[in-house]
């Protein structure tokens, strides 16, 4: 690319026709052409060859093209397209300098190029100069007939042309005046223009709707080259602002922005090389998507790279930002105004396509993060909710309205949240993660609505058991006809405190009727549970409380004394009461009573079968009766309510009477003993045999009665050894061991008490010597007295033991 200080140039198309697409974007971005939009003009020159195109260019646009050496002979210069950039006029004016029309060099191809090269021109230039000679307007084998015949033929292969202004530069102008050429070369056009073949949509089409047509004519550039110039510096000013309206391309159309140039001119030689109808609105389309494209890839790129946008996405992961959706809707902005800054000139469908798609694009890259913003806000506002909850119902407020309060306070800031969330240029709506904060808070206040309902319910569950399970189990270990009646009023009362309370409770919550009446209702059907449960557990130990009470009424006088069986008890008596207190528990036990209509006949039916069966069939075994105990039900019962049936009250009974006889056994075994024991005196006949055969002895101890006192001593040793070798004491484990026992004791214990004899003999002749303490003897004789006084005490106390303790082991 050849440089100048006004001016650079560079090669756009060279000699053999492929594009310099490296040149020119240099070129663009030495001249800065990206920055001028629409606010550019394009202008070219066509002609013969040697003509003096270039250094035409070169004085009017003060461009540097290379000119031809007039002292070295006319030849070939310019080859292929050359493109510049004119210094000093504005708006900015580039330059094509095309290469010249029949040139020996080319030959027979000059005429495809030449044809390529006007195409290319015409499609990408607002004003096209056109050089030709002076002497050659009039003639009709003129050099410019064939160049304005291929520009009219080319022009056809454009499916909808831009309008361009031709600029006919006469060259060497003679004395003829330009009032009398001009409209000799304006009929030469016609006549070329209509002798041109054209497509049907443009038959009849006239010449002004695809060119504005200028001449102008310069005086010769080597005979007055002062003229010349001066002539060029008059024409030099039409090109200041040529495309404002009234300007030399005033009413130019289909501009292409600058941008886009280099890729629209490379796009449309690329078409004309493949010998292809031009279509320059569809071209212009693709240019404008192709740049579009480019300018939003660009804008995304910047802003993924954006360093704002980077840490507001790194800081929302982390939690919620204040004036996240402003910060972000600016950054989006910015970019969407740099892309439409840059955009601007291209068509208006593209360009708005592309920015939708950029917004689109950027709107997808920045969802994530919104939605993680949304996420944090609804834990975290659910997380605030679940603590000022607990907070409120803690300091007591009622839980319908705490949770209305709670429930419409956080809502409410997650609301505005989502209103500083916002971004501007998306329209995403937040009620889906709105509505699933919503039933978040609900679920939390349903779960925390039944844990303490749950509570609550517990709490007075526990209190009604507390109140009813144990008084419950007394009066029924205490049954009598008085027990369900007690039980329905202790349950009436309990229940109705409960409920009470419970309904107190409850109106916190807000419940409607129905359901609070179903709450309080499961509550009553609690109590009532337990009272069931209790009664059920009880009756299954009905067999262990009926002999519990069998044993404590029998065992027990009306005292609550342990009862001795002396003889004078009516076991029978005894017996009967006890059973029939045992009797009337197991009728209590039968069945539950906790309704006020609940009546039945079991206690009687049971004393009918069970205790006056017996009576009846004694009487008279003759008639047969049906057992009123051989159902599983009873009458006016139902199965709800029935605790024992009558084939297990009987089974019971059965069970009972036979492990309580035992104890009536054992009581009249315990009577008869102790009776036994008693009566100490032989019977009559016994008496009156020894009487009448014990004469002859007694009459012997009246007259000797010295055998009394032998019989008295050896009475007195015989008791010594009984309580000595307290021989109760060792029968006790059995006759054999005693035996054993007492055989190993016998002589010790009668040689130990003859030594005592002995020692006691002696203590009289002790106590006379002077010489000896009398204290020893004295407390000697004394120890004896009182050994002797606690033998004989002990003996008695054995006995009496012995009597009163054999109807005991006994029984």
């Amino acid at each position: 690319m050849a440089k100048s200080e006004q001016c650079c140039s560079t090669q756009l198309i060279d000699g053999d026709g492929f594009f310099n697409d490296t040149g020119i974007e240099q070129f663009i971005k030495e001249v800065k052409l990206g920055e001028c939009g629409l606010s550019y003009a394009v202008v070219s020159i066509m002609g013969p060859q040697s003509s003096g195109k270039s250094t035409l260019l070169n004085n009017l646009f003060a461009t540097n093209f290379k000119e031809m050496d007039a002292f070295r002979g006319r030849s070939q210069t310019t080859k292929g397209i050359w493109f510049a950039k004119c210094a000093g006029i504005e708006p900015c004016t580039l330059v094509m300098d095309l290469e010249g029309t029949d040139g020996r060099e080319r030959g027979e191809d000059d005429t495809a190029f030449e044809k390529q090269s006007a195409l290319f021109a015409l499609a990408v230039s607002d004003i096209v100069l056109i050089n030709m000679w002076c002497h050659d307007i009039g003639r009709e084998q003129a050099a410019n007939k064939p160049l304005l015949k291929t520009v009219f033929q080319v022009m056809m292969r454009l499916f909808s042309p831009r309008k361009t202004t031709l600029m006919f530069v006469i060259r060497d102008k003679t004395r003829t005046p330009l009032e009398n050429l001009e409209p000799v070369l304006r009929e030469d056009i016609q006549k070329i223009w209509d002798s041109v073949p054209k497509p049907e949509a443009h038959k009849d089409t006239p010449l002004s709707e695809f060119f504005n047509v200028e001449v102008v004519a310069l005086s010769s550039y080597e005979e007055k080259e002062e003229q010349f110039k001066e002539q060029v510096a008059g024409l030099r000013q039409k090109f200041f602002h040529s495309i404002a309206p009234g300007g030399l391309a005033g009413d130019r159309q289909g501009a292409v922005p600058a941008s886009g140039f280099s890729f629209s001119a490379q796009q449309i030689w690329k078409v004309i090389k493949e010998n292809r109808d031009l279509d320059l609105p569809a071209h212009k389309v693709m240019v404008a998507t192709v740049r579009c494209e480019e300018i939003a890839n660009e804008k995304h790129a910047a802003f993924v790279g954006n360093e704002e946008w980077s840490q507001l996405e790194q800081d929302v992961q982390l939690g919620p930002i204040p004036g996240f959706g402003k910060k972000l809707s600016s950054i989006i902005e910015t970019s969407l105004s740099e892309y439409d800054q840059e955009a601007t000139y291209f068509d208006e469908g593209v360009r708005s396509g592309k920015r939708k798609q950029l917004e689109e694009k950027l709107l997808q890259l920045v969802q994530p993060a919104f939605q993680a913003l949304l996420g944090h806000l609804r834990s975290g506002t659910l997380e605030k909710f679940k603590e000022a909850f607990d907070k409120a119902l803690d300091g007591g407020d009622g839980f319908s309205a705490a949770a209305h309060n709670c429930s419409e306070s956080f809502m409410a800031q997650f609301d505005k949240g989502c209103a500083d969330a916002i971004i501007e240029q998306a329209d995403w709506d937040a009620s889906k993660v709105r509505d699933k904060l919503k039933r978040d808070i609900e679920a939390h206040i349903a779960s925390v609505r039944a844990a303490k309902l749950s509570e609550i319910t517990s709490l007075y569950e526990a209190k009604l058991k507390e109140a009813l399970s144990g008084p419950v189990e007394a009066l029924l270990d205490g049954a009598n006809s008085e027990t369900w009646p007690a039980i329905r009023k202790l349950f009436k009362r309990e229940t109705e405190s409960a409920v009470s309370g419970f309904s107190s409770a409850l109106s916190s919550f807000e419940m409607d009727k129905q359901t609070k009446d179903k709450t309080l209702a499961s509550l009553e059907a609690h109590a009532r549970g337990i009272v069931e449960a209790k009664t059920k557990e009880e009756a299954g130990r009905v067999l262990i409380r009926m002999k519990d009470r069998f044993a404590t009424l029998f065992s027990h006088d009306s005292d609550s004394m342990p009862r001795v069986w002396t003889g004078k008890e009516d076991i029978r008596a005894i017996t009967k009461t006890a059973r029939s207190a045992s009797l009337k528990l197991l009728s209590v036990m039968a069945a539950i009573r906790l309704d006020d209509g609940d009546t039945d006949n079991i206690e009687k039916t049971l004393s009918l079968a069970l205790v006056n069966a017996k009576n009846a069939d004694v009487k008279d075994r003759s008639i047969t009766t049906v057992d009123p105990l051989a159902s599983s039900t009873w009458q006016e019962v139902p199965s709800s309510k029935t605790l024992l049936s009558p084939v297990q009250c009987k089974n019971l009974w059965r069970q009972f009477r036979s492990e309580t006889e035992y104890s009536v056994s054992q009581a009249i075994a315990a009577q008869e003993a102790n009776k036994r024991n008693n009566n100490w005196l032989p019977p009559p006949w016994a008496i009156l045999a020894l009487v009448v055969l014990g004469f002859n002895e007694f009459m012997t101890l009246l007259r000797n009665p010295l055998y009394l006192l032998v019989i008295f001593v050896g009475f007195l040793l015989i008791k010594a050894l009984w309580v000595q070798l307290d021989i109760a004491a060792e029968f006790r484990n059995g006759a054999l061991p005693g035996l054993l026992s007492l055989s190993t004791k016998l002589v010790p214990t009668i040689m130990n008490m003859m030594k005592r004899l002995a020692d006691e003999g002696g203590a009289p002749s002790a106590s006379n010597n002077p010489q000896r303490n009398p204290a020893p003897p004295s407390k000697g004789l004394s120890s004896g007295a009182n050994a002797s006084s606690s033998m004989s005490s002990t003996a008695s106390s054995e006995v009496t033991e012995s009597e009163y303790s054999n109807p005991t082991k006994q029984e």
